[in-house]
């Protein structure tokens, strides 16, 4: 998956063929924040300048700006998979969100 990247913001790289354009989205967070460019570095540097915009926009109007990804997150297991998680979180002593989180670190490591 290709995604730029800028001041914890990240971007899709989406090709319009017939248009001869590059363009993209903001992701990971609801405001629809788009750019294009012809070339790679054009479109890089449209996606910094839409994300700029969008920070001087929300520091404008007083508002704070969402970032990507809270760090919270709902999820839909079924009832046998979070009786098991519970059962495993008390077994090993911890809260359901402690083991959540353990095993997805070991699961997706991270980089930084």
């Amino acid at each position: 998956m290709n995604l730029l990247e800028y001041k914890g913001y990240l971007g899709s790289v989406e090709a319009a063929i017939e248009d001869g354009i590059l363009f993209g989205k903001l992701e990971f967070i609801s405001a629809l924040i788009s750019y294009e460019g012809e070339t790679v570095k054009a479109l890089q540097t449209a996606f910094e300048a839409a994300v700029d915009d969008y920070l001087a926009s929300c520091e404008a109007k007083g508002y704070e700006p969402e970032l990507p990804c809270k760090g919270s997150f709902n999820v839909r297991v079924g009832h046998d998979l979070h009786l098991a998680a519970m059962l495993k979180a008390k077994e090993l002593g911890i809260s359901l969100n402690d083991f959540v989180r353990q095993t997805l670190n070991q699961a997706l490591p991270l980089s930084h």
